[in-house]
């Protein structure tokens, strides 16, 4: 039997240090209590929290196993032997399927302008297709033309980032006559390399343009002389012939038209129309090259560098004749072109004019990538007739019609 305080009862003991007291209990008890409950907590003997040698060698595997995973996963959905080298800095298009084994190279031609490239902005109303006056050299027509990357605004409010002749899209107009000698230095400012291909053109192999076959790319900063005689007549045209789905794409074309040196083999008209047809894909701000791909087809469509109803507007009197050159300067689609108010006489395709006994008419022509087609357009009524392409979605902007349409059409105003 113990003596009165000399023993303490276990079950009060435990009730103590769980902080469980009577309703009786005094404060001092109380806090005897919570104080053997921090002591227990703290101790320096409690074994639950020390992690043993085994349970360490098993956390350590099954890092290093999903760490592994982590890696095989990846490497099945992305080249993981690409470096910021191939891909850095590179804005892609959204919504482009790109698969592991898509190459850097194929990612830098689709990519977004670089903004930073950027050394022109031209005015909301600059108009591209301006005619290039030559110097004359011993006898020799010279032209300069200067390849870089501008802000350009197919609409007034509607601006994108393009590659350019001149500061303008399309690229200056080239007027020649059969039977001049031409010399063409060509200065590079883009960031990349680029050439100059004289499209439909008889000219010497070393003075045709592919880069990297007939010709070293001209180096950014660099320059390179294009000279040949000129043999032809009729509808031409110039455009990069290096990386061309990103380059010719993103506006590195001009028109290049060859009168015949008998002028009575000239085709009559009263006037004449320079229609060059291109692709944009605009979003949020980045302009990428357009193409047949998904991510990348185009939202927005331009003849001469503009989309209605920013397009020129032709004016003609009842009885005129309308020659109308359409190139097909694009590079990754086909457009129906039509013209209201009857059809029209076909006279020449691909810089070859044909004979009288060959000519025929249509109303609507495919005009494919590369090519050219000559027609004669009678102005029969007076009334406003649209020049359209004949796809639907091409004569809107960005999806949306204004002011009737949009894209590639423009205005025939014809008068009595």
């Amino acid at each position: 039997m113990h003596e009165h305080g000399g023993g303490e009862n276990p079950k009060e003991r435990r009730r103590k240090v769980k902080g469980h007291t009577n309703t009786g209990g005094s404060a001092e008890d109380k806090h005897a209590g919570m104080a053997g409950m921090a002591g227990m907590s703290a101790g320096p003997s409690d074994v639950a929290f020390r992690a043993t040698r085994p349970q360490i060698a098993s956390i350590a595997v099954l890092s290093v196993v999903a760490l592994a995973g982590a890696l095989v996963f990846s490497a099945s959905y992305a080249n993981l032997s690409l470096g910021a080298h191939d891909v850095g800095g590179l804005v892609m298009p959204p919504g482009m399927i790109m698969t592991r084994d898509t190459p850097g190279q194929a990612m830098r031609d689709m990519a977004a302008v670089d903004p930073t490239t950027v050394s022109y902005r031209a005015p909301v109303d600059a108009q591209g297709d301006q005619p290039l006056e030559p110097r004359i050299e011993g006898g020799v027509k010279v032209y300069d033309l200067e390849a870089s990357v501008i802000e350009w605004n197919i609409l007034p409010y509607e601006r994108v980032m393009a590659y350019a002749f001149n500061h303008q899209v399309p690229g200056p107009r080239i007027n020649l006559t059969e039977g001049d000698h031409v010399r063409f230095n060509v200065t590079n400012h883009l960031h990349e390399p680029t050439t100059v291909h004289w499209h439909g053109l008889v000219v010497p192999n070393s003075m045709d343009g592919p880069a990297e076959i007939t010709q070293e790319p001209i180096p950014a900063g660099g320059s390179f002389s294009y000279e040949f005689a000129v043999q032809q007549s009729g509808t031409f045209f110039y455009h990069s012939h290096t990386d061309v789905d990103r380059q010719q794409t993103l506006g590195l074309y001009g028109a290049l038209l060859i009168a015949p040196k008998d002028a009575a083999h000239a085709i009559a008209a009263d006037q004449e129309l320079v229609v060059q047809l291109q692709e944009w894909n605009e979003r949020e701000g980045y302009t990428y090259p357009a193409m047949p791909m998904e991510g990348v087809m185009p939202n927005f469509f331009t003849i001469n560098g503009k989309a209605y109803p920013s397009t020129e507007t032709v004016h003609l009197k009842v009885g005129q004749r309308l020659l109308v050159r359409f190139i097909g300067s694009n590079s990754g689609f086909i457009h129906p072109m039509h013209i209201h108010g009857g059809p029209f006489t076909i006279v020449a395709t691909d810089g070859v004019r044909l004979p009288e006994s060959a000519r025929y008419e249509k109303d609507t022509v495919n005009v494919g990538p590369g090519e050219r087609y000559d027609v004669i357009w009678p102005a029969r009524e007076p009334g406003k007739w649209l020049l359209h392409c004949h796809i639907n979605h091409h004569t809107t902007n960005d999806n949306v019609e204004e002011q009737g349409g949009g894209g590639l059409m423009l205005i025939l105003d014809v008068t009595p």
